[in-house]
């Protein structure tokens, strides 16, 4: 009875397994990331970084959401093989306001939209203690697909990637309720 016994916890666990794996597969991606999910890190400005009227060089604005978008993915632990994995295939950049040091800056990742191989991200550069003032320094976007470096062409999201950058991103509900009259 005790040698049946890993037999059938062998069996059952490739069940499970193989159940969790079909259902991640049969799951549509925009399942398992929500549009209006976010991300946010604090950034210091560094006096290096300005220009000769103490401005936010325009170059270091995108340097600012770089690191942020590394922050999700190093947050999120992926581990991607050298033939897949995520390139950032569109960014831009609306400059509204000068950014002047000294400055923390909070760069805030939205997920607007969720497709079969690409992500598409809103992003805010707003000056710490001055958040939600609607009033940023500068907006932008970002499109990350996930690419087969071989075929060299996009593919499709693995779901257990979408599910570490899931785990990542604040679900709208849970943001809006942080941050909600209701939070007081």
């Amino acid at each position: 009875m005790s040698e049946s016994t890993p037999d059938r916890a062998s069996a059952a666990a490739a069940v499970s397994s193989s159940v969790i794996e079909s259902v991640a597969a049969a799951t549509p991606s925009d399942a398992l990331l929500s549009p209006g999910a976010t991300h946010f890190c604090e950034l210091p400005l560094r006096w290096g970084d300005s220009d000769a009227l103490n401005h936010l060089n325009n170059t270091l604005y995108f340097r600012l959401m770089e690191e942020a978008r590394i922050q999700i993915l190093y947050a999120a632990q992926l581990r991607v093989p050298d033939d897949v994995g995520p390139i950032l295939a569109h960014a831009s950049c609306d400059f509204l306001r000068p950014l002047t040091y000294p400055a923390s800056v909070r760069v805030t990742h939205t997920l607007i939209r969720v497709g079969r191989s690409s992500i598409e991200f809103e992003l805010m550069l707003e000056k710490v203690g001055e958040e939600n003032q609607g009033k940023p320094y500068a907006r932008g976007r970002n499109v990350w697909v996930w690419m087969d470096y071989v075929a060299n062409r996009s593919a499709p999201w693995p779901p257990a990637t979408l599910a570490a950058l899931a785990r990542v991103l604040t679900p709208p509900a849970v943001g809006a309720a942080a941050g909600g009259p209701e939070a007081g």
